[in-house]
């Protein structure tokens, strides 16, 4: 016999209150205190050397322009489409977003873009003599674009007389390391000096 049921009455959707979660208990400091004895006797502290060497992968753009540094020579990279050369070298134009066309040998020769005295090292270690970073536009390259080395071949150890001596635009020549003693970095040139007789060019 079948059993009829009958529905009771449907009952309205009501709205569950979020439950409710107790934040994890404070867990006392794990460790044990120095006592003061042991904060004055003992060693605190210990001193070594790392040994944190690393590698470094130049790629393709920069790995050919450090070998020909090693050879004696400053390479760029031209784009036939918005006709830019530009050193340091690069893998792609980033003006039209496409791989560089051709690989070019520059001379070693420029002008001073800008520049600077400094009587601090990068690691702030005086110096009697000033050094004098500028930005180098290699000649062959597209203006204002260069790269950062240093201006050597100075007199004095004064502002007044580096600027005697450097402006904007006056040309320079790169003074390699010899030889056997490059490595294949942007140090194998020692440093730009001006090109003396000649005149500025901006």
């Amino acid at each position: 016999m079948a059993r009829t049921v009958t529905p009771g009455p449907r009952r309205r959707p009501t709205t569950a209150s979020p439950r409710m979660i107790d934040a994890p208990p404070r867990l006392p400091m794990r460790g044990t205190g120095l006592s003061e004895a042991e904060f004055q006797k003992t060693v605190a502290t210990v001193e070594w050397v790392p040994a944190l060497e690393y590698g470094w992968d130049t790629g393709e753009a920069i790995g050919r322009f450090l070998a020909g540094l090693r050879a004696g020579k400053i390479y760029g990279v031209r784009c036939r489409r918005c006709g830019r050369t530009v050193t340091p070298p690069r893998a792609f134009c980033e003006l039209d977003f496409k791989p560089m066309d051709e690989w070019v040998e520059l001379p070693p020769t420029g002008t001073v873009n800008t520049f600077s005295v400094c009587y601090v090292t990068w690691d702030m270690k005086p110096l009697r003599k000033p050094q004098v970073p500028a930005v180098i536009e290699i000649d062959g390259t597209t203006p204002r674009v260069g790269f950062l080395h240093l201006l050597g071949g100075l007199r004095g150890t004064s502002v007044e007389a580096v600027h005697r001596q450097v402006q904007i635009g006056m040309p320079v020549r790169a003074v390699w390391k010899p030889a056997r003693e490059r490595s294949g970095a942007i140090t194998d040139i020692l440093y730009f000096e001006p090109v003396r007789g000649k005149g500025r060019k901006a």
